[in-house]
């Protein structure tokens, strides 16, 4: 599908989409739209913001293994996440818009995290902006890449998005796919009447309530849901919970194709608490035990999978009923957090609490 066809339908079912807002700490401003402040008394872990927004869908534009989407909202307060240190990212003066990009495989529809994106802005070949796009992760649009920008008025405008290659481990009809560097312009009519038109709705009612606000639905951009228990791959033989994460595991009688190991494929698929969104760029470990003895005790690799998906797995000689497996998350996920996730996966706490199962 091309661009122009894609903005024909995508852009009118885009148009009543909302996502969870991650809007500024100030409770006036010079728009419209009084953006609240922080809930108070949030609770440690998952909870329905104060407010959800409206996304306009700029365009869309395929290259090689990527496909991008462009989409653009009010400017967004955030959380980053650097290590175990989370901080919070305050809307600047200067910044117009939060700028949300998805990249995905047009071949599958499988959402891409781990590439890396930044993101140039230009008006008539002038270079306006650039940044660093932030991986993210927020109740509606699941994972994705976003950050603040600042504009030089209305016009049309050209987002040039570029990803590098996967570092990432890929298994199966993706191994040898997504290790180029690729680069896209995408264009982007802008107006600040148009901007204050997108919706906007406060919840107070449910806000700090546990749960979380619906993923959105759009028909040309693929959510980032990680596979039901149902459609993974091998025998799923139980899941376990660490600060709103889910951890589902499955093991394979041998590994996907790339892994050159034997024995059987323990992989674990982690997603979001209520909305099941694929949770990445974390680091994970797992000890496997037996009649009390450890029979494995080591690193979970990130992988990607096309039957797996995003996932994070190992070899172990076998895995038996009963025996005892315990996750431990090394390093909190490396993502961006939007209002409503900055107090769980790790986030303000910095880490995340070992969790264990025991096999079916």
């Amino acid at each position: 599908m091309d661009r122009r066809t894609f903005l024909q339908t995508g852009t009118v079912a885009a148009g009543s989409l909302t996502l969870a807002g991650c809007s500024g700490l100030f409770e006036t401003e010079s728009r419209a739209i009084g953006i609240p402040p922080v809930p108070e008394d949030r609770p440690d872990g998952v909870y329905v913001p104060g407010h959800i927004e409206g996304m306009e869908m700029s365009g869309m534009e395929t290259t090689g293994d990527y496909a991008f989407g462009l989409m653009y909202s009010y400017p967004h307060r955030f959380w980053n996440v650097n290590g175990g240190d989370t901080s919070l990212t305050e809307i600047d003066d200067g910044d117009d818009v939060h700028l949300m990009t998805s990249v995905w495989d047009p071949e599958t529809g499988t959402v891409l995290p781990d590439t890396g994106l930044s993101a140039a802005v230009y008006r008539e070949g002038e270079l306006v902006t650039e940044e660093v796009i932030y991986p993210m992760l927020s109740q509606p649009m699941g994972f994705h890449y976003g950050a603040n920008f600042g504009l030089d008025g209305d016009g049309t405008y050209t987002v040039e998005l570029s990803v590098g290659a996967m570092s990432t481990r890929r298994t199966g009809s993706f191994a040898d796919r997504f290790g180029d560097p690729a680069t896209v312009e995408v264009p982007f009519e802008y107006s600040q009447q148009a901007k204050e038109e997108i919706s906007f709705e406060l919840l107070d009612e449910r806000a700090t309530e546990r749960g979380a606000v619906d993923p959105m639905q759009m028909e040309m951009v693929p959510q980032s849901t990680a596979p039901a228990e149902s459609e993974l791959p091998g025998r799923v033989v139980g899941s376990t919970m660490s600060d709103d994460a889910r951890f589902v595991v499955t093991v394979l009688d041998e590994s996907p194709a790339g892994i050159d190991a034997d024995g059987e494929y323990l992989a674990v698929s982690a997603r979001t608490r209520y909305t099941e969104s694929v949770v990445p760029a974390m680091g994970l470990a797992g000890t496997l035990t037996r009649d009390g003895e450890t029979v494995f005790d080591g690193e979970l690799t990130r992988t990607l999978d096309p039957d797996l998906h995003y996932h994070y797995g190992t070899v172990v000689d076998e895995v038996q009923s009963g025996d005892e497996l315990t996750l431990s998350v090394t390093v909190q996920p490396q993502t961006a957090r939007h209002e409503g996730y900055e107090t769980a996966f790790g986030g303000v706490k910095g880490e995340m609490p070992d969790a264990t199962l025991t096999v079916e």
